[in-house]
């Protein structure tokens, strides 16, 4: 279990009426304003605007949907009145991101500005000592209680290569300033750090103080800070686990916050992922191992149980294994991922073992005294039974509106999840965000449709939220080429070697005409290793780096070894259209292999456009093309990132030419000026800034 159980902060106390935020941003961001004579920053009218709506709904605990293009400067047009309304009323700004290097940005760049802009201005003073804490998942904490647990039972727990690691965790402990799995160097072994972290149920307030337990220390951060910088997976991960004040509260997580979504573009996608239910193979087996591990002879039963409650496990563990084999075979047998379509598809013969172990886990807690062994044990049984749930609801299918389906995945595939999903994710954002008597702001470079918000409106469930499009202030006219490639074969899979063949010839061509660095997106990760293979020739005969996601590096790795080349070539999919943010030469030119449409056979993609079919929409109309249009507008916004940033748009799709759908495409390029070329005029056409 991720986040916090119990009530992090008091109620907020009345609100101090002597400030109006709306006027005093207004005053901020206005021409010759505070802000651009405490700062030298330039006036943006984009941003002015956009900080006022956003102060407006924060003083009026509101809800404001607003597109900002790139070069508003959206994180100071939320911050700036975020930190003022939060110190002067004595309430929590959360701020939710989707990549790690926006949450950076925000802490160690835009946060620090706000805190000089205060300390500058003597009317901004009161607002300078504002606090700050980042939220994390607490499996990434260290808990002293769960540590001295471990350490006491090291001998029935652990082998001995296992109580080596649990002896460095604790040399690490002594010296470690904040807990963080991350700071751990080399990495714990996971099934030791799976004994000591906070996410076990030993670590609790009964149990732990911030003197003794790292999560409990940064929980006391969080509680005082008035900007709390999480993420979105994180978010909706404690929303989907009901945590958040109770309802007839004010507030989306502690009582009296009020949230800024940015990069809210993938709020829908990643509140689906985090909504329904993931049960793995993996998982299951890795919480009954904690209880008993035959082979080791090792786990909580062998020092709190007897041979009764160890075969219990081992029974559920045959069953387990016995189960997730069926589920393969029913429905893995020639693809990676199915969809479920009729309940009672797999015989539920995980549920007795199941249920039996975890009668047992109740009466070897009721043997144990109060305590965190006791509180170990209890959990585990609470998820067991947790599981045993989800199972049996993936079988019968009785959650109506969701998508159900199954996927092989890990090393070797030998993982198999069970997966569920909500069709429309609508109901619970408008329940869990909108419905909550407090401000919520949604923000990102691409929400609008046709200048419209009307569709991400209906898909976050902000009816009653207002609406604001503002344009970016960048001379993309001037700083900006684009090039469609008129002659690129149609995606094709029986033409799969011919379709990889031109696009490496393609993208070397473009990308060796650029002095700078250019990033490729793919929508396949096939086509994207298959033309990595063909460009590393030519990249080592031209003595240019090639980079390549998910095998030369993390995302953060490959961004920063890219812009530090100056010209390298980075070919990504996915996470790499959006969020990917490097300023000037090193990042010369975008090149998009296909256009961005959803893999039609997913099973949540195949439910949603069953569902449109069924109400009378055409699916594509109604929900590929808009996504894809969305993704088209993230992956082109790569190029420009300040005003001084010039390169080239390259779009290898014949699609936007030659398909009625290629128009709307186009009609969202920054500027409506491009040139056609093919393979046959490259050399004369193609000419890049």
């Amino acid at each position: 279990m991720i986040g916090f159980k119990d009530s992090m902060r008091t109620p907020p106390e009345e609100p101090t009426p002597e400030v109006d935020v709306p006027a005093l941003t207004e005053r901020i961001f206005a021409n010759e304003g505070l802000l651009q004579s405490a700062l030298g920053l330039a006036h943006r009218r984009q941003q002015a605007d956009m900080s006022l709506q956003v102060a407006q709904a924060f003083a009026g605990n509101g809800s404001l949907l607003c597109e900002a293009g790139t070069g508003v400067g959206k994180s100071l047009a939320y911050l700036i009145p975020g930190i003022i309304h939060a110190v002067a009323h004595r309430r929590q700004c959360l701020v939710s991101t989707h990549t790690i290097s926006l949450q950076e940005q925000v802490m160690h760049k835009d946060l620090m500005l706000c805190r000089k802009l205060f300390n500058t201005v003597e009317e901004l003073r009161p607002y300078a000592g504002f606090e700050t804490a980042m939220l994390i998942g607490r499996g990434n904490y260290l808990c002293g209680t769960r540590l001295q647990e471990a350490l006491r039972s090291k001998l029935d727990l652990f082998p001995g290569p296992e109580q080596k690691e649990l002896e460095r965790i604790e040399r690490w402990a002594r010296t470690t300033q904040n807990g963080r799995v991350q700071e751990l160097n080399p990495p714990p072994l996971p099934e030791v750090w799976e004994w000591v972290n906070a996410e076990g149920h030993a670590c609790s307030s009964k149990h732990c103080t911030p003197e003794n337990c790292f999560y409990r220390r940064a929980r006391q951060e969080v509680a005082k800070a008035q900007v709390v910088i999480v993420n979105h997976s994180l978010l909706f991960a404690l929303i989907g686990a009901g945590f958040g004040p109770s309802s007839d509260k004010q507030g989306v997580l502690h009582a009296g916050d009020f949230v800024v979504l940015d990069e809210a573009h993938t709020v829908p996608a990643v509140a689906t992922e985090n909504l329904g239910e993931h049960i793995s193979s993996y998982a299951l087996n890795r919480l009954l191992l904690r209880l008993y591990h035959p082979k080791r002879r090792k786990g909580l039963m062998t020092y709190y149980g007897d041979r009764y409650d160890q075969k219990a496990v081992v029974e559920a563990l045959e069953a387990t294994s016995l189960f997730f084999d069926a589920v393969a075979d029913a429905l893995l047998t020639e693809q990676d991922t199915a969809r479920i379509h009729n309940a009672d598809w797999v015989a539920p013969i995980l549920h007795g073992p199941l249920t039996a172990l975890a009668q047992r886990l109740g009466d070897v807690c009721n043997k144990l005294e109060e305590g965190p062994a006791r509180d170990e044990v209890k959990g585990l049984r609470t998820s067991l039974i947790a599981y045993n749930g989800a199972i049996n609801t993936c079988i019968s299918m009785s959650e109506e509106a969701f998508v159900y389906w199954a996927e092989r995945g890990g090393r070797g595939k030998s993982i198999i999840t069970l997966r569920t999903a909500p069709l429309d994710v609508a109901p619970a954002l408008k329940e869990h965000l909108f419905n909550r008597q407090t401000a919520v702001v949604m923000t990102s470079a691409t929400l609008a449709d046709n200048s419209k918000l009307e569709g991400f409106r209906h898909k976050v469930g902000a009816y009653g939220a207002e609406g604001l499009v503002e344009d970016s202030p960048f001379d993309y006219e001037n700083k900006t080429r684009v090039f469609v490639a008129a002659d690129a074969p149609m995606p094709d899979a029986e033409n799969q070697r011919l379709n990889i063949d031109w696009l490496a010839d393609m993208i070397a061509y473009c990308a060796l005409k650029v002095d700078g660095g250019t990033l490729v997106l793919f929508t396949s990760y096939s086509d994207m290793n298959a033309v990595a293979d063909v460009l590393e020739v030519v990249c080592d005969r031209a003595e240019r780096r090639l980079l390549v996601q998910g095998r030369d590096g993390s995302r953060t790795d490959l961004r920063n070894r890219f812009a530090k080349a100056g010209n390298g070539i980075l070919l990504g999919t996915d996470s790499f259209w959006t969020g990917v943010d490097v300023p000037g030469k090193a990042l010369s030119q975008v090149i998009i292999t296909r256009l961005p449409f959803e893999n039609p056979s997913h099973p949540i993609v195949q439910a949603r456009c069953e569902w449109h079919s069924a109400h009378g929409h055409n699916p594509f109309i109604a929900l590929t093309l808009p996504e894809a249009i969305i993704q088209f507008r993230q992956g082109v916004g790569r190029l420009i990132r300040t005003h001084e940033d010039k390169g080239t748009i390259t779009l290898l799709d014949s699609r936007l030419l030659n398909k009625p759908y290629g128009r709307q495409f186009l009609a969202v390029l920054p500027h409506p000026s491009y040139t056609v070329f093919s393979k046959i005029d490259r050399n004369y056409r193609f000419r890049p800034l």
